[in-house]
């Protein structure tokens, strides 16, 4: 059985990963509310489901991505239903295609390892040359959903919250597309 525990609105004890902390500095600087669930390793639709269940909200597919140059980096974040289609994502950014970053840019970047992808990276320096990338579809619901930067602990914040304070605190490029 998936383990999801009881919602906490409080940041976790300890911290596993420095991206971890700072996601939660940043919270309490901001002023931003939210939602928190400890599980198991979250990595499948199934694992997601379980935690949409508890958390009351559906968790967003993130996916990080890179120019054939391994130049230029992407978070792009979609519904976890939606297929991902290279060609639509690159056309609507007006780019050529991109393909999925490898394990070594993924923790050197955005600081996480695979399966705990998220736009909260954001509040690494590391981050600063990423675009962000929003599906029209999941910044029209009142909540996000995602992980914390690890694959054990998911949040949810109001999505103008991640917008309007977190995102434009740490300067984010970002854009928003409808494929």
């Amino acid at each position: 059985m998936f383990y999801v525990s009881e919602i906490f609105r409080t940041a976790p004890a300890s911290f596993k990963t420095p991206l971890e902390e700072k996601v939660y500095q940043a919270f309490e600087r901001l002023g931003i509310e939210y939602e928190r669930v400890d599980t198991d390793p979250g990595i499948t639709m199934e694992d997601c489901q379980n935690i949409d269940k508890v958390l009351g909200d559906r968790i967003v597919k993130t996916i990080f991505l890179c120019n054939r140059q391994q130049t230029k980096f992407y978070i792009y974040a979609t519904r976890d239903d939606k297929p991902f289609v290279t060609k639509d994502f690159g056309r609507a950014l007006g780019i050529p295609r991109v393909s999925f970053a490898d394990a070594g840019h993924l923790m050197n970047i955005a600081g996480v390892e695979h399966g705990a992808t998220t736009v909260l990276s954001a509040c690494l320096d590391s981050t600063k040359d990423v675009t962000f990338v929003f599906d029209q579809d999941v910044i029209s619901n009142e909540h996000f959903s995602c992980t914390d930067g690890t694959a054990t602990c998911f949040v949810k914040l109001k999505t103008s919250d991640l917008l309007d304070r977190f995102m434009k605190a740490f300067g984010s490029d970002i854009r928003i597309i409808g494929v």
